[in-house]
């Protein structure tokens, strides 16, 4: 009994995260716009989607650590960063203002209806996906300070 309880869990935590593919969801920019996800990421280049929320002090902590590199990487890499909100109805409204305070280069993404997180399984953030055209390369969730060093490092390996 308790091995079947263990495959299952082992068969759920596998179909999670096996998505290899980044869902076309439409999100909505801060000028209120609706937009593809497919849209907004580079086909042939990385592109990082960082999931944040205005009230998650480690995802804020990690998108101004990236911002006072993001010119050096993109320098370097061309990559492309898409800060992607995933507040709810009540702290979207947060967004705009907290941005408008901030020196992010990112474009800033709002998944209102948090349509791609359920469809990428986001259950914890900061989290971060790293793709090369839509396909998902790299996935990591939490944020400690020296992390973005990890990040690039992954950044620069799939940008070759």
């Amino acid at each position: 009994m308790k091995n079947s309880f263990t495959i299952l869990f082992l068969l759920i935590c596998t179909s999670i995260f096996s998505q290899k593919t980044i869902p076309n969801v439409s999100l909505t920019s801060l000028n209120g716009k609706t937009v593809s996800i497919e849209n907004e990421i580079s086909k042939d280049k990385v592109t990082v989607l960082s999931f944040w929320a205005t009230w998650c002090v480690p995802c804020i902590n990690e998108l101004d650590a990236i911002s006072e590199v993001y010119q050096d990487w993109q320098d370097e890499t061309e990559i492309e960063i898409i800060a992607i909100s995933i507040d709810d109805s009540r702290t979207q409204k947060r967004v705009k203002p907290l941005i408008n305070g901030k020196d992010w280069n990112y474009k800033v993404l709002i998944d209102k209806n948090q349509e791609l997180k359920r469809a990428l399984n986001i259950s914890v953030i900061p989290h971060v996906i790293v793709l090369k055209g839509s396909k998902i390369l790299y996935r990591h969730t939490g944020y400690s300070p020296g992390a973005e060093e990890e990040l690039y490092k992954k950044i620069k390996e799939f940008s070759k």
